[in-house]
């Protein structure tokens, strides 16, 4: 679970462990897709390095935070924090085809397994939604040797959480690929520090490992776009003032 925090800033933060079981590379997940989602104008919150002090364990009650604070001293990464916003739930909220179709052509794109109805890890804010929790994308960087066999993974979007709402990926397509260029994958590659991409076995230095990040993306867009889901046949929801609770 991430940690609420209060920075130097003076703003608040979902804090991204360093030390979870997960490891530094769903926080390279996170940047990464976080970032190339908010250059593609997706609604992904602001994400900030953030630099924990494990000194502050010893204020904190609950010992399993404490052990988690405790591995995670240094470099962690921060979202912005949305007071007041809801968790997702299709039947509550509607959601335009349109839209619907950006955010499953994106997670198509980056191969994000954890956008299930389930766990959707979309929150609604302001009456619009907003994109988090990107950690479990990105999944070829876990075994480098076999990346080249995830570029054509075809993605499965059967239990997506928008996969209700129609999307029309075609619209969503020629719009966001326009904005899916090299310079963009660049950018987000770019946004990772240091830190995460050191000692990652294979690679002389953190550039080099961006440099893969940013062969694989611009790979997968590369035609054909095979990995673009076919959408299974689901019954449409009934309208919002007939829903029984």
């Amino acid at each position: 679970m991430p940690g609420l925090v209060e920075a130097d800033d003076h703003q608040l933060y979902a804090l991204k462990w360093s030390g979870a079981a997960q490891g530094r590379k769903a926080l390279v997940a996170e940047v990464l897709a976080g970032e190339l989602g908010r250059g593609l104008g997706l609604p992904v919150p602001e994400l900030v390095r953030v630099d924990l002090d494990p000194v502050l364990a010893r204020s904190e009650p609950e010992q399993q935070i404490q052990e988690q604070m405790r591995a995670s001293g240094g470099l962690n990464v921060g979202l912005a924090f949305l007071s007041g916003a809801f968790n997702f739930d299709p039947l509550c909220f509607e959601v335009d085809p349109l839209q619907a179709g950006r955010v499953l052509w994106f997670d198509a794109l980056i191969g994000n397994v954890d956008r299930s109805w389930r766990n959707p890890n979309l929150l609604v804010a302001g009456g619009a939604l907003r994109l988090i929790d990107h950690g479990a994308s990105l999944i070829f960087h876990h075994h480098w040797a076999g990346a080249a066999n995830w570029i054509r993974r075809p993605y499965d979007a059967g239990d997506h959480a928008l996969v209700r709402f129609a999307p029309d990926l075609a619209a969503a397509g020629r719009g966001l690929a326009a904005l899916a260029t090299p310079a963009l994958l660049e950018r987000a590659a770019a946004a990772i520090p240091d830190e995460f991409l050191l000692d990652e076995p294979g690679f002389a230095n953190p550039q080099a490992v961006r440099a893969a990040y940013v062969a694989q993306l611009t790979a997968r867009l590369a035609g054909p776009r095979d990995w673009l889901p076919a959408l299974p046949e689901v019954p449409p929801l009934p309208p919002l003032d007939e829903v029984t609770l």
